[in-house]
């Protein structure tokens, strides 16, 4: 059996977890999207067929590809992890009482396969006939969501984050994604395929409420020799990278964290939509954020399972040619003029998944930063996103490694 293990952001990538879109992008609405942090309808066909396209591509260069949804449904096969995912997912709390205990009942009955459509794509009051009448369900109409869909699942990179030889299931921010930690932390604890296998869990594995202590896995870069770089924006909190941080260190495999501030902006969304790395000492940026003197913190272990914290003094990319044991750094910034800049930065040219050393996975429209990093040498692999970018994620935010090199 393969380890779970990420030891970077560029080492040969092994394994990796898509989740293709299907029913919950159906349902996206202009009515709902924005409550379901998208910024308009997607073409569900058209994008399934270029994520589709995504997936053949990584399998062409030898890596495997596990679809969420499978491994959701395998995971739903085990009665325990059943009963595990309905305590959370159908509470009293959430649903009142009445309805929690009827929607339970039914969803016990289903398949694995079923169970997870319905976690996956959501159930509407139209679609639930339940016994016993509920409050719950009589005030809202018969299209209303008694289960919400969750089309963010397609973003795999964000629920969860492999770092080094463990995985941060991740309190997410926003309300509409927080139903997915419930799907990932079943999946690792009680799918075969990780079950059986040794890891750690850094982060988020317990019944808590995390409060400000939020993570999300596009700010977070596993730029390798012991580093992780993370960025505090819109998603990921002071709180959540310091309490990542210490549990980190518990292990003593960590050398250091570098927390980098981001604005709280949605076209910035996450770190990885600003900065991504492509080679040892190569790494892509959008200038008009991520600048020299852009503030960041370096966090090491202390003493007394103390987290130190220093703030940085060399220019970022001089303390990351220094931890990375490079001469220099070579920065490629989006391409085009401030107008192109500005929309391949939206439509996620920064946002490349590396599959080996120099050789990225990005999208076709993006062509003037994809000319840039050609001409540094970077071999770029194109995608078609003419849908699946209008959900404002590129290759890395669509993709969750699960085993991938040291550098």
């Amino acid at each position: 059996m393969s380890k779970c293990y990420v030891g970077s952001e560029i080492g040969q990538l092994r394994r990796v977890i898509l989740h293709r879109p299907e029913l919950s992008l159906e349902r996206l609405t202009p009515s709902n999207c924005e409550g379901l942090l998208f910024d308009d309808v997607l073409r569900v066909e058209k994008a399934g067929k270029e994520h589709d396209y995504f997936a053949q591509v990584l399998r062409d260069n030898q890596v495997e590809v596990l679809l969420l949804r499978n491994l959701l449904a395998e995971t739903l096969e085990n009665a325990e992890a059943k009963k595990w995912v309905l305590d959370r997912q159908c509470t009293k709390y959430r649903l009142g009482s009445t309805l929690a205990e009827e929607l339970r009942s039914y969803l016990l009955t289903l398949s694995g396969i079923e169970l997870a459509e319905n976690l996956l794509g959501g159930i509407t009051v139209s679609e639930f006939k339940n016994q016993y009448p509920s409050m719950t369900q009589a005030m809202k109409s018969i299209h209303d969501f008694i289960i919400p869909p969750l089309p963010n699942h397609l973003f795999t990179r964000d629920t969860s984050c492999w770092i080094y030889n463990g995985v941060s299931v991740n309190p997410m921010a926003k309300s509409a994604r927080r139903r997915e930690t419930v799907h990932l932390r079943a999946i690792y604890n009680f799918h075969p395929l990780f079950k059986n296998s040794r890891f750690d869990f850094w982060f988020g594995n317990q019944d808590y409420n995390y409060d400000h202590a939020t993570l999300e896995g596009g700010d977070v870069l596993v730029i390798g020799k012991g580093h992780v770089l993370i960025g505090m924006g819109e998603r990921s909190s002071s709180q959540g990278v310091e309490c990542l941080a210490k549990n980190l260190f518990k292990q003593g495999k960590i050398k250091s964290v570098i927390a980098v501030e981001l604005p709280k902006a949605r076209s910035a969304m996450h770190m990885d939509t600003v900065m991504t790395m492509l080679d040892y000492d190569c790494f892509t940026i959008f200038p008009e954020v991520i600048q020299d003197d852009i503030r960041y913190w370096i966090l090491e272990k202390g003493q007394k399972e103390k987290v130190k914290i220093t703030a940085g003094h060399l220019s970022l990319f001089e303390h990351l040619a220094k931890i990375l044991e490079v001469d220099k750094l070579k920065i490629i910034p989006t391409g085009g003029n401030i107008y192109q800049r500005e929309r391949e930065q939206w439509n996620d040219a920064n946002n490349v998944l590396a599959i080996r050393p120099g050789v990225v996975i990005g999208y076709e429209r993006n062509v003037h930063t994809a000319e840039k990093m050609r001409e540094a040498g970077i071999h770029v692999l194109t995608i078609p996103g003419e849908e699946l970018g209008r959900g404002r994620g590129g290759a890395r935010c669509m993709s969750c490694p699960i085993e991938r090199d040291d550098i």
